[in-house]
């Protein structure tokens, strides 16, 4: 095999793809980090009034507010740990494929460690989860089980208009 035949073949294979690492409620789960815009410590944040339990509230970031939400608050009914590993993470959400995506803010436990792998390794993992459709498919390794999350499928049309009201609007 001629040596051009080969590079073809090695870029024709899936690449790796870095992914951040964090915990709910005990459990490994991860975010591509294609998604990551920006990784901050825990910040005080403004509440936003009569919101579910899981809207952390907002934080002005650069000239913009971003919502926050409290991931694990919104899987499993439980706020994140107040740790030192617990971050906020700005993604980019993109509802839909829309362009340009917003940012939203993530408060994550033991948001900490990365992890690079084939994408392809996540597997369905055969539940149809409608009330969190935002739980992906699953990695099977030597620490257990680590499960994708979704970034653009964390809101619902509901949560989206309650968030995000402004951009909303001119979709009506």
């Amino acid at each position: 095999m001629s040596e051009w035949v080969a590079k073809r073949i090695a870029s024709a294979q899936p690449r790796s793809s870095l992914f951040l690492v964090f915990r709910i409620n005990g459990e490994r789960y991860a975010l591509d980090a294609v998604e990551v815009a920006e990784v901050l410590p825990r910040l005080q944040l403004k509440p936003i009034a009569r919101a579910p339990a899981w809207v952390a509230g907002v934080l002005a970031h650069r000239g913009a507010m971003v919502p926050v939400i409290d991931v694990s608050a919104m899987t499993f009914g439980q706020p994140a740990a107040a740790r030192t590993s617990t971050r906020l993470v700005l993604v980019h959400y993109r509802p839909a494929g829309e362009v340009p995506g917003r940012l939203l803010g993530l408060i994550l436990e033991q948001a900490t460690d990365t992890l690079r792998c084939n994408p392809a390794d996540f597997q369905p993992y055969g539940l149809d989860n409608r009330e969190a459709p935002y739980l992906g498919p699953v990695r099977e390794d030597a620490q257990g089980l680590l499960q994708r999350i979704r970034v653009n499928d964390l809101l619902n049309a509901e949560a989206r208009a309650l968030l995000f009201p402004a951009a909303d609007e001119g979709l009506s």
